[in-house]
Formats: C-alpha cells, sequence, structure tokens
C-alpha cells in the first residue's frame, strides 16, 4: 500500500509540477481598424465602383480583412466608412505599406483621378482595441 501511495504521489506531482504551460493557443484579441472617406458627392458612385471592382480584391492580396462597410450622410458630408480586423497592429501596418506600394493601385487611382477629378476629401483612420469588457472579443468568427 505504501508503494501505491509513493507511485500516486510521483504520479500526480507529474502532472502538476512536470507540465510546461503553453501560451500558443492563449492569443491577443484582435486590433480594429474604423476608416471614414469623405467623398465628393460628385463622384460617390465611381468611388463606390472603383472601391468595390479594384480596392477589395488588391486589399485581399495584402490579408486585409474587411468586417463591414457601410454609406454615411453626416453633417452634409457623403461618408464611405469601413471597419477592417487585424492580428495585431504590426500586421496592419504591413497590409497598409504593401497596398500603398501596389503597382496596380497606384495605375488605377491615378488613372480614376485623372478621368473624373478628386475622389476623396478627407480621410479619417483609427485603431480600436477591444476593452476586457467587450461582449465580443473577435468580431469574425
Amino acid at each position: 500500500m505504501k508503494h501505491l501511495f509513493t507511485f500516486v504521489l510521483v504520479i500526480l506531482g507529474f502532472f502538476t509540477f512536470g507540465q510546461k504551460v503553453s501560451t500558443e493557443n492563449i492569443s491577443s484579441p484582435p486590433v480594429h481598424q474604423l476608416r471614414i472617406y469623405e467623398i465628393p458627392k460628385e463622384n460617390k458612385q465611381v468611388f463606390l465602383d472603383r472601391f468595390r471592382d479594384h480596392a477589395l480584391r488588391i486589399m485581399k492580396k495584402y490579408g486585409f480583412t474587411i468586417v463591414s462597410i457601410w454609406e454615411s450622410e453626416f453633417k452634409d458630408k457623403t461618408e464611405f466608412v469601413y471597419l477592417l480586423e487585424w492580428k495585431d497592429e504590426a500586421t496592419m501596418k504591413t497590409a497598409w505599406e504593401g497596398f500603398m506600394a501596389d503597382q496596380e493601385w497606384k495605375e488605377i487611382k491615378a488613372r480614376t483621378a485623372s478621368q473624373y477629378g478628386n475622389f476623396v476629401n478627407e480621410i479619417e483612420d483609427r485603431t480600436l482595441k477591444l476593452t476586457g469588457f467587450s461582449p465580443e472579443k473577435k468580431l469574425l468568427k
């Protein structure tokens, strides 16, 4: 009986003290990015078409995860708003650098600007970090 008791203690000790704590499955909540574009009313449809037909496709190449896209009228301004979800801020920064340097995107912007003029009056860019008491830790499942 004494040997069985010792054996059980050794096994319990192994499980209690011998396990390595893994942090692989513990991840920090994602970072969200809110983008608000004030767009000239006369170029609204052209802007929407360019975003739908070109920006979305090129953004996908750089790992952009778009949660949702909205249109808004605010204080007599026409706005285009979208929310992105990122693994972390470093990933967000790298993806934006790639997207903005993309040669195809540069050519599309130059061509549409020369054809239709100004597309964006102002851009607001906000990085959003979830609070510890936010009901959702990740918007996309």
